[in-house]
């Protein structure tokens, strides 16, 4: 009987290390790539603050947004631009960086100028795509599907770790409530962790997203972000995972579930005191 590899309890990315008794760590970041000066102004402000408060951080940013609401959205930069410019933020900023992949065949390209796969929740079952991203051996980001209980997640996790990499992540985004709603269970996090044994992350901005909620685009209360950041950091977790923009109402995607950035070093710090709260008590 062939038993899965169980995942590693702590994934290094960089100098970041995400493990659910470890103090919080940080994935970043605009949701798109909307182009080489804005990605670089934002890697730039980011690692600041997180060298400041003492964070670990891991850049995130998408060169396709290829589940858009509407075909009329933008989609982002897409690959082929993406991918010097990830090369360039790693060499020029020295942080790792994160990006989203939809197919498989992206997944070797990608590989080679970003430091960790992400699997959007609308992919987290597609087998190739995780045995692509797996057989990378960059750490994998798996995003909870909105359609997913949390224990199934083990099964997902199984099928990255069985094509041979044990660097995985889980990430919770909320599950659909009804129509154009997502609802964030705290009773998630720690079930993550028991059934899959992967380090959880928690997305506290897409968690308040609403989806089509707009009708051509998504919509958001991000009056929320920092309230369901508080409660999953309170209940434990590896990382949180926040998109944050200069000016989210200008941003191409996903503003309305963006936190500005001016907030963001304000609500870390918040969260980082909630964080060894939480851990002392473990």
């Amino acid at each position: 009987m062939n038993v899965e590899p169980a995942p590693n309890p702590i994934v290094a990315v960089g100098a970041a290390r995400f493990g659910n008794a470890l103090p919080l760590a940080l994935i970043a970041g605009p949701c798109a790539l909307e182009s080489r000066d804005h990605a670089f102004e934002m890697a730039a402000a980011l690692k600041d603050i997180a060298g400041k408060i003492g964070i670990g951080f891991v850049y995130k940013t998408s060169f396709d947004k290829a589940n858009r609401t509407s075909a009329k959205s933008n989609r982002g930069i897409g690959l082929d631009g993406a991918l010097p410019i990830f090369a360039e933020i790693r060499r020029k900023f020295g942080v790792p960086v994160l990006t989203d992949v939809h197919e498989a065949e992206q997944c070797t390209r990608v590989a080679e100028v970003v430091d960790v796969l992400q699997i959007p929740a609308f992919l987290c079952r597609q087998t190739d795509l995780l045995v692509a991203a797996a057989a990378t051996g960059r750490a994998v980001n798996v995003k909870k599907g909105q359609f997913l209980a949390p224990w199934d997640m083990a099964n997902v996790v199984g099928k990255v770790t069985a094509a041979g990499n044990v660097n995985v992540l889980v990430t919770e985004r909320g599950a659909s409530f009804g129509y154009n709603t997502l609802v964030s269970d705290m009773r998630a996090l720690p079930i993550l962790a028991r059934t899959t044994g992967a380090p959880v992350i928690f997305d506290a901005t897409h968690s308040v997203q609403q989806p089509g909620g707009k009708g051509t685009s998504s919509g958001g209360e991000r009056e929320f972000v920092p309230v369901l950041a508080r409660a999953a950091v309170a209940v434990g977790v590896a990382g949180v995972f926040i998109e944050t923009h200069q000016d989210p109402d200008q941003a191409l995607s996903d503003g309305p579930n963006m936190i500005p950035l001016k907030q963001l070093e304000g609500l870390l710090r918040r969260l980082i005191e909630f964080d060894k709260l939480a851990k002392n008590n473990l």
